[in-house]
């Protein structure tokens, strides 16, 4: 430090007040522009997370969306194979439960008044010159030239299903 002349204390007192006024005042708009800053940071940066979140909840509900139709979808599909798996199975019960009653028919005490009326069928269709023989699952067979017709019981059960068919479909309709 250098040496000043007596006195220049006193004489320097002002400009250190003045300097150090200046100095507080400038440290004060200092703090002041710091602090302004700081409040636009916040602001710019709470608008900005409000602007992040706001996109993060409507992507999360359009995704919700789009997996809650992707399961919805997933379970009418599955629901439908089951209906079709439970009406494929009582389908074929029911066609099971036709071809046992027809088998059933071989002792009935109608079954001659059955075989005679099945031989009366085979000759109209075919023509009294048909060859008409019992067949072992019941029922009869006729042949006439290269003419065949089945009158068995199993093959008439069959005919009985597919010719109902539409019945048992309005079933599951509801119709």
């Amino acid at each position: 430090m250098s040496r000043l002349p007596a006195g220049s204390d006193a004489a320097l007192e002002p400009v250190r007040l003045a300097l150090r006024r200046e100095a507080e005042t400038e440290a004060g708009r200092l703090a002041e522009d710091a602090r302004r800053q700081a409040e636009a940071l916040l602001s710019s940066a709470r608008a900005e997370a409000e602007q992040i979140r706001a996109t993060a909840a409507r992507e999360g509900a359009d995704a919700a969306r789009t997996e809650a139709a992707g399961r919805s979808a997933r379970i009418r599909r599955e629901a439908r194979r089951t209906v079709l798996a439970r009406q494929e199975a009582l389908r074929s019960e029911l066609g099971r439960q036709v071809r046992d009653r027809a088998r059933d028919l071989r002792s009935d005490p109608r079954y001659p008044q059955i075989l005679r009326r099945l031989t009366e069928r085979a000759d109209a269709v075919l023509g009294p010159m048909a060859s008409v023989t019992e067949s072992y699952k019941g029922g009869v067979t006729a042949a006439a030239g290269s003419r065949h017709l089945d009158l068995s019981l199993p093959a008439l059960a069959e005919q009985a299903l597919e010719r109902h068919a539409g019945e048992v479909h309005r079933l599951w309709d509801g119709a």
